[in-house]
């Protein structure tokens, strides 16, 4: 059991009231507090370190390589990669898939080709690839889901054709909170010779993540959604594909060598690092991962699991209140998103800010699935580590006026 006291005395924020009561954030899903272990770094690091990496021979210089360095080597032991070049530092999970469709897809995509997605994708995971079909005249496909939010797999093998060129699915939905069994739909496009590319972006800040043992040939995520500063994230992906991968971006840092006709490209994983990186933001990520593994991944998904249960609870109980997602008691991040009869999610989230409790409203970046849900918008909970039942239990209360108030 977390000891949540305590774990709330190390997010300096939470120590705070909004309108004269108790901040509970509740809007994890969108960004994570941050803890006073990975504020104290960064300040550390421009009081003491702060110098541009691999460039500089001199110590202030070479400590700040090392920093950045190790927080690489953190994250390649913290979702279970095999070696350093496997593990690319970017902006977040955006910029990783969009790097994957720019430098992978335009190598590999060809007119007619079949990219497959799923209904219940983030808009940074449509996108770039709806751009990259109409640039190459590829063809997007889409497994659905079903009415309660899962996705439709009891016929798995008839979304894979001889065209299927790349899957690329949600790990865990941020609007349901849904775990979708990843080892058992990788295992199937790779029986397609399929390569797949995961977002992690609302998996990894909650349960342990080991890419090698679930297969994924890419996987994506962002720090600020796991306790560290925003401008991070990572691009995982096998090594024999990122060396057959052309660079995203090009300038200084990702080259050996330039000459008036030609460039040599620096090697893996540097060569998809232009220019200065956020090297504070980095060694924030590398104490982020830090504080998470003091805490233990397996706790923190033991404690999420009890307080969502408890949160789906006590709002299901609400008259006039609809929540989505499945109805039975499995395995889910924790995000419950409700809508209230005749209430428009933003005024909700209003009345709601109003009693301390902050939200999330609106379509989410995942506008298919909330027409397949039937709905345009909803309100959205979402817990993390520094969330007990007290935060439940004004959340409930808040919805209560809420629904006095408006209705």
């Amino acid at each position: 059991m977390l000891d949540i006291k305590k774990v709330k005395k190390d997010f300096p924020i939470l120590n705070q009231k909004m309108n004269d009561q108790r901040l509970v954030y509740l809007d994890n899903a969108a960004t994570t507090q941050k803890p006073k272990m990975v504020i104290e770094t960064i300040t550390e690091f421009y009081e003491k370190y702060n110098a541009n990496t691999h460039r500089g021979i001199y110590q202030l210089s070479e400590k700040a390589t090392f920093l950045y360095e190790e927080a690489r080597e953190k994250v390649r032991i913290f979702i279970g990669a095999e070696k350093t070049e496997e593990i690319i530092f970017t902006r977040g999970t955006t910029e990783s898939i969009n790097l994957v469709a720019y430098s992978w897809g335009r190598k590999n995509i060809e007119a007619g080709d079949e990219i497959l997605l799923t209904e219940m994708e983030h808009h940074s995971n449509i996108v770039p690839w709806q751009l990259l079909a109409k640039e190459k005249g590829a063809i997007l496909k889409f497994i659905p889901v079903d009415k309660e939010g899962k996705l439709n797999l009891d016929n798995i093998d008839q979304y894979f054709t001889k065209k299927t060129k790349l899957l690329a699915l949600i790990h865990v939905s941020n609007v349901l909170g849904v775990v979708n069994p990843i080892k058992e739909i990788i295992a199937k496009a790779h029986m397609n010779n399929v390569p797949v590319l995961l977002d992690g972006a609302q998996s990894i800040p909650h349960m342990s993540v080991n890419v090698k043992e679930m297969d994924c040939d890419f996987f994506a995520f962002s720090g600020h959604k796991m306790l560290a500063p925003t401008g991070t994230g990572v691009l995982y992906a096998r090594e024999d594909i990122l060396e057959k991968m052309p660079p995203f971006q090009s300038g200084g840092s990702m080259i050996k060598e330039v000459t008036m006709e030609n460039t040599q490209f620096e090697d893996l994983p540097i060569k998809f690092e232009a220019g200065t990186m956020p090297i504070a933001q980095v060694v924030g990520l590398g104490a982020a991962i830090d504080y998470l593994n003091s805490v233990g991944m397996e706790e923190i998904w033991k404690h999420e699991q009890e307080i969502v249960n408890y949160a789906l609870n006590q709002v299901r109980t609400i008259d006039g209140v609809t929540v989505y997602g499945p109805k039975e008691k499995i395995e889910r991040s924790g995000v419950v998103s409700f809508t209230i009869d005749g209430v428009h999610p933003h005024d909700i989230a209003s009345i709601l800010d109003e009693a301390g409790v902050a939200i999330r409203a609106g379509h989410h970046c995942a506008q298919p699935l909330l027409r397949a849900l039937g709905t345009e918008a909803t309100a959205r909970a979402s817990f993390y580590l520094y969330n007990d039942q007290k935060d439940v239990d004004q959340l409930v209360e808040a919805v209560n006026k809420a629904i006095k108030i408006l209705k």
